[in-house]
């Protein structure tokens, strides 16, 4: 079985960002640079037959490229105690329009609804047993953080690995938005 998700990578300099600011709370798990992304849509496990499904459906999607930007920090919470800290996104009506068509590409591929609500964001840490109270300082600190434009030109299909250290993924297949395939278009024909 394979554990799956599709997510937006982010680029080296924006990783960098992340770890500047990847420190300041007790006994957090803070996500490792080669492993920050934007999921955009957990799909779980799935046979080895099923990968190339979801990848024909993914391939069919078609939507332009756009830029993003991180805003500000957050976290998730569950009867007071913190589960994530993360980094959140700049408001970008193409980044939900490319969520809308990814949903909708795996339920017509077969694949039940997510189910949760779409909150883009970027995972800096898990916590367990952490209360409110502890994380909100760092969350004030941080809340102004404000990553540069950067331009999505592509999502990816990954593998999630778990083990007691954590996850580590694995992209498995780059599907390039509009922008990128008239690009390549371009230099073909010349």
């Amino acid at each position: 079985m394979l554990r799956l998700f599709v997510g937006l990578p982010l680029p080296p300099a924006i990783k960098n960002d992340l770890t500047l600011i990847a420190s300041g709370i007790e006994n957090a798990r803070w996500i490792a640079p080669e492993n920050l992304h934007l999921t955009l849509r957990f799909i779980g496990d799935c046979d080895e037959g099923e990968v190339e499904d979801i990848d024909a459906v993914l391939r069919s999607i078609d939507t332009p490229s756009f830029p993003l930007a991180l805003d500000g920090t957050g976290c998730f919470e569950s009867r007071g105690r913190v589960r994530q800290v993360w980094v959140g996104v700049h408001p970008e009506p193409a980044l939900n329009h490319l969520h809308s068509k990814i949903e909708q590409a795996l339920i017509q591929g077969g694949r039940d609804p997510e189910g949760r609500k779409f909150i883009p964001h970027v995972t800096l840490a898990r916590l367990k047993r952490v209360s409110a109270s502890k994380v909100k300082p760092y969350l004030e600190y941080h809340a102004a953080f404000k990553s540069e434009p950067f331009d999505v030109g592509s999502f990816t299909l990954f593998q999630s690995h778990l083990s007691h250290s954590g996850a580590s993924y694995t992209p498995l297949a780059d599907y390039p938005l509009n922008k990128l395939y008239q690009v390549q278009l371009r230099q073909k024909s010349t």
